[in-house]
């Protein structure tokens, strides 16, 4: 009986164990990636050169960091030529990008062992992502990707993670509440209501990783051998469009829209807006390209055409898309749709009421009344914005502010005179540097040391805020919240001294986060009663959603319930 049931088990160990072999081969199998086949692989051993401090060139291309602290890159040719330019060009920017990138994700996942099994999870998740990109795009990241660094390589092989990092903002925006892209606004204006008559758009793109990712902004000219001239704002190592105009007076900026968990990979979002610069003259160009395309988050794509002088909005999800046309002299994007086919969707209604979309969007409408008509100047302000509702002070930092002192950059088009504004650190409050593509393209191919590409006399200067106290404090308040959050979570004996404290609440007191803050380092170390009080006060300010709202009341009442 005995060796019957010994035999029994020993089979049942067998199947399992030809099955967990035969998954463990599959698994490898389908988490493969073919590098694209490059027949003329030349364009690696061009020689890039050195002329004085932070400008190179290969032939035509080159990067320079201008007198702003912009990084400007011209490149030009097919895909791959294009990528291996960019990639010898931006390699040491490249390196510190996707370091800075990294870290970040290591302070949302600190767990070593959860951050290997979701390096597996996202290999698996994009086995797919090859077939919803172009060859043309494909073959510009290997080209990137030749120069991408070795430290990393344990996440994966270069060409695989250039590629994933694609669609790091479709899944990040996909799986977390709170996630890097928090809540970016945009608008446009024409005819009476801009000063012109022109067209004129103004975006915040609010995609936080790290101050250190923000350090190297790139404002990238591609002369692309197929398509339209283009240029785009971005950072090292990244091809996709979060904002850019071509030479065609066509500009796109994205605004991340509530999704479901996908499913499986698609096209990312900024290969999408991507393909629409280079290959769109119009609206309608626009609408078609955008209905080839399948996407596995939901995205809110601000148009604007020179040759039509208005602004739509291609509202793209998983399952199909609409445009928005609003009918009048303005559009304004924030979070949420707007369009027919979406606009009374559940996950469209209750995005409204638990996130900041809908608020920021009434505060826009309120700055954009405010004005009769709108310049470049007074767009820049727009942008700067950094309170609520009626002129509220709802804290610095806030979601619900135009300017949440986050932001990669803001950026200002005006697509018929081909001028675009591009904000230089910190966020949007230093100067806005001025470019004209219809000059641009001309200068790149004879740069020099002594060339320069943006126009002064239409820099918009430094926000005044930057050289308050107030911004001295919010620096001081980022400073010490990284701090109280550390020994809020870090095992052991560690304890905020009570100077700290009131430092970090008076550096931002009309904020309910620094309050919310201080509740949870108190919760952590058993002190409900000081917790208690500091949650209760966290909820007289302006919350920026209605599920931090509720994690507030949560976190109060469990104290309460612990107070002897």
């Amino acid at each position: 009986m005995l060796k019957k049931l010994g035999r029994i088990l020993l089979r049942t160990f067998l199947v399992f164990l030809v099955l967990l072999i035969g998954f463990a081969i599959y698994f490898i199998i389908a988490i493969q990636i073919s590098e694209p086949e490059i027949a003329d692989n030349s364009a690696l051993k061009k020689e890039r050169t050195q002329y004085g401090d932070n400008f190179y060139k290969i032939e035509n291309s080159f990067l320079k960091k201008n007198k702003h602290g912009l990084w400007e890159l011209y490149i030009e040719g097919d895909g791959f030529e294009r990528g291996a330019a960019n990639g010898h060009l931006t390699k040491e920017l490249a390196n510190y990008q996707e370091e800075a990138f990294f870290k970040q994700i290591q302070l949302l996942i600190p767990d070593l062992n959860y951050l290997k099994f979701l390096k597996y999870f996202v290999a698996y998740f994009n086995r797919h992502l090859p077939d919803h990109i172009t060859d043309e795009y494909k073959e510009e990241i290997y080209g990137i990707s030749r120069f991408a660094s070795d430290k990393y390589d344990f996440v994966g092989p270069k060409y695989h993670r250039i590629l994933n990092y694609h669609g790091a903002h479709d899944i990040g925006h996909a799986l977390q509440d709170k996630n890097m892209t928090v809540g970016c606004t945009s608008f446009g204006v024409w005819n009476d209501k801009s000063e012109d008559g022109e067209l004129l758009i103004a975006r915040n793109f609010d995609f936080y990783s790290g101050d250190e990712f923000a350090q190297n902004k790139i404002i990238q000219f591609t002369n692309p051998k197929r398509g339209y001239k283009f240029a785009t704002i971005t950072w090292a190592g990244f091809i996709g469009a979060a904002s850019g105009m071509n030479d065609q007076g066509i500009t796109v900026t994205i605004n991340a829209a509530k999704s479901s968990i996908p499913t499986d990979a698609a096209t990312p979002i900024a290969l999408l807006a991507r393909e629409i610069l280079q290959f769109s003259k119009n609206i309608n160009d626009a609408i078609e390209i955008a209905k080839k395309r399948d996407v596995f988050v939901s995205e809110s794509i601000l148009i604007g055409s020179a040759n039509d002088n208005k602004a739509i909005i291609i509202e793209k999800t998983p399952d199909g898309m609409d445009v928005y046309d609003a009918g009048t002299n303005e559009i304004l994007c924030s979070n949420h749709y707007q369009g027919k086919k979406y606009a009374l969707e559940y996950t469209n209604l209750k995005n409204q009421i638990e996130s900041s979309s809908l608020y920021r969007k009434v505060r826009l409408k309120q700055l954009l009344q405010n004005h009769k008509q709108i310049n470049y100047l007074e767009a820049a302000n727009i942008l700067r914005s950094q309170t609520g509702i009626n002129e509220k002070n709802i804290g610095l930092g806030n979601e619900k502010a135009m300017n949440q002192l986050i932001a990669h950059h803001g950026v200002i088009f005006k697509p018929k005179s081909r001028l675009m504004w591009v904000s230089t650190n910190p966020y949007q409050c230093g100067k806005f540097v001025c470019y004209d593509l219809n000059t641009v393209f001309e200068k790149a191919t004879e740069m020099d040391l002594q060339t320069e590409l943006h126009i002064d006399s239409l820099t918009i200067p430094t926000d005044p805020f930057v050289y308050t106290k107030t911004y001295q404090d919010y620096v001081k308040f980022k400073n010490l919240k990284s701090y109280i959050q550390f020994i809020t979570k870090a095992p052991g004996h560690l304890y905020l001294k009570s100077k700290f404290e009131n430092a970090f609440i008076e550096s931002n007191p009309k904020s309910y986060f620094t309050y919310q803050i201080l509740g949870d380092y108190y919760k952590s170390k058993f002190n409900y009663t000081a917790a208690f009080d500091y949650y209760r006060k966290a909820l007289v300010f302006e919350i920026a959603t209605l599920k931090e709202e509720n994690q507030i009341k949560k976190d109060l009442i469990y104290c309460f319930n612990r107070i002897k």
